[in-house]
């Protein structure tokens, strides 16, 4: 994701001008914030320097690669709210969480931007919400634990604070869900109203489901993109299934349009599986997980069935790569708290339901 700096970072740990080193720049199966880091590349240049005028293949197993990471970072917060006939008056929400931005580019560049890292509040303070009193404040925490860009960055922890509380507040004022946040947004933002619009008439959403169905919905801003969602979930003999789901997505000009539709069911999948599986755990100083039996994805036989709608009326472009993923976590929250009845506040949602494997 960055061949420039894993040249610069390279030279350094051998010892030679970056321009002795060339960089063979590759497809990638997928670039998610990982493949920025340049450890990989120090170390392969530490082992070269070691041995000279042999050729080096430096691999890492999946084991050492999962337990030697830059981990999305743990976060937290504490929302207060207030709603006053059938209207959200107050959104209060304070977030904590290590710096991202403050930590990669430390590594990365040698130094950190000054000021706050808009990481902290971004997918909560930009939302496209028409409340009168709306505050949203990030406070730095940093733990020992090495952190680094994962898809969607602090939209992803934040997409999930704000709309699974935002859901609360519809619940509290007796609301749809679907149409509380429609009334909220319309007036800031009609093109994103619009995606919650598409979302109700593609999946049919009434406000009821029948037993053993939920649903749940969700709409986010990020990288300059609204995307919302409907998650539809059911029970079955061996645990709860996500069966379909329902993206609108606004990009503004879309120049590529299957591929527009393969990134938000990509975004969406990534999202999906850390909501349900995604979770790192430490022991006496080292990562317990190590590979796809103790941290997981969504198959093909747990994905939902997908459909998906593009459109195209903002006045500018926004990205596809990573707005898929923010709202598919609450999402797939406030459809199981519509199926069980069970507000969850905390990722990942195996610690509270049992799902189909």
């Amino acid at each position: 994701q960055a061949p420039l700096v894993l040249a610069d970072k390279a030279a350094d740990a051998a010892g030679l001008s970056a321009d002795q080193v060339t960089v063979n720049t590759l497809f990638m199966g997928g670039g998610f914030g990982r493949r920025a880091e340049a450890d990989v590349a120090i170390l392969a240049a530490k082992v070269a320097k070691a041995m000279p005028d042999v050729p080096v293949k430096v691999m890492w197993s999946r084991e050492e690669d999962m337990r030697h990471d830059f981990y999305r970072p743990a976060a937290i917060a504490r929302m207060k709210g207030a709603v006053k006939d059938g209207e959200a008056v107050l959104f209060d929400a304070r977030i904590a969480a290590p710096s991202v931005t403050k930590q990669s580019m430390t590594r990365i560049m040698g130094f950190a931007p000054p000021g706050a890292d808009p990481a902290h509040v971004e997918g909560a303070a930009n939302q496209p919400y028409d409340i009168a009193n709306y505050r949203v404040a990030g406070h730095l925490a940093d733990v020992d634990v090495p952190v680094g860009f994962w898809r969607s960055v602090g939209n992803s922890f934040n997409g999930f604070f704000h709309e699974s509380f935002i859901d609360e507040l519809a619940h509290a004022a007796g609301a749809d869900p679907l149409q509380f946040r429609f009334d909220h947004i319309a007036p800031f933002s009609p093109p994103t109203a619009k995606l919650l619009a598409a979302v109700r008439d593609m999946s049919g959403w009434t406000g009821k489901t029948p037993d053993g169905i939920g649903r749940g919905v969700a709409v986010t801003w990020s990288f300059g993109t609204p995307v919302a969602q409907v998650i539809e979930v059911a029970d079955s003999e061996d645990g709860i299934r996500i069966t379909k789901a329902w993206i609108a997505c606004d990009v503004g000009t879309a120049l590529d349009p299957r591929n527009i539709r393969a990134q938000m069911e990509g975004g969406m999948i990534y999202g999906l599986s850390a909501a349900v599986h995604g979770e790192i755990t430490f022991a006496n100083g080292e990562v317990e997980q190590e590979n796809f039996p103790d941290y997981d994805a969504l198959r093909m036989g747990t994905a939902p069935v997908t459909e998906v709608q593009v459109f195209e009326n903002n006045t500018h472009m926004g990205g596809v790569g990573e707005p898929g993923t923010p709202p598919s976590m609450p999402a797939l929250a406030n459809a199981l708290f519509d199926l069980t009845g069970k507000r969850a506040r905390e990722l990942p949602l195996s610690k509270l339901f049992d799902f189909a494997t």
